[in-house]
């Protein structure tokens, strides 16, 4: 025999299945911010950033050095890896022009998810950023020699290299 209390709860736990899908159907399904046809996305603030300049008199070391940092330190930990990764595999053999097309297309556009999605080719590229450069980083994207790619390569790369 069941003890009451075991009892209670089955005979509990059975009312409230029974009377669920009954007050389901009286809640509005949730969603999330900006589901809704009629949201104004009033909500939403735009923070605006700094103008990307070009450094005109930074040494091309210099220059290689802040832009493997800033392939490393992204807004998204997609692109940290996927950059810091790009950087580590063809940063040191870019030539000027490349590291100019690099160094645009890194700190030009305000969203890190553009760069992404233009990477990705899930959204085209804009023509400012369509390169030598955008091409190289899609195609590393596609990753045909199906690397793992899990995290930032760790940067004791750069101390076998210096040597």
């Amino acid at each position: 025999m069941l003890s009451s209390v075991v009892a209670k709860r089955l005979v509990t736990g059975l009312c409230q299945a029974a009377w669920r899908p009954a007050v389901t159907g009286l809640v509005p399904p949730r969603g999330y911010r900006g589901d809704s046809p009629d949201d104004t996305r009033g909500d939403l603030i735009e923070i605006p950033l700094p103008p990307w300049d070009e450094r005109p008199g930074e040494s091309t070391d210099i220059k290689k050095r802040r832009l493997l940092y800033e392939s490393r330190k992204r807004g998204m930990l997609e692109n940290c890896i996927l950059l810091s990764l790009f950087a580590k595999r063809y940063l040191n053999t870019m030539n000027e022009k490349q590291l100019y097309q690099y160094d645009r297309l890194i700190n030009e556009p305000s969203n890190d998810w553009d760069i992404y999605y233009w990477a990705t080719e899930a959204q085209p590229t804009p023509d400012v950023y369509q390169g030598e450069i955008m091409d190289m980083l899609k195609e590393f994207t596609k990753n045909r020699n199906q690397e793992q790619r899990l995290d930032a390569p760790s940067l004791e790369y750069l101390e076998k290299e210096g040597q």
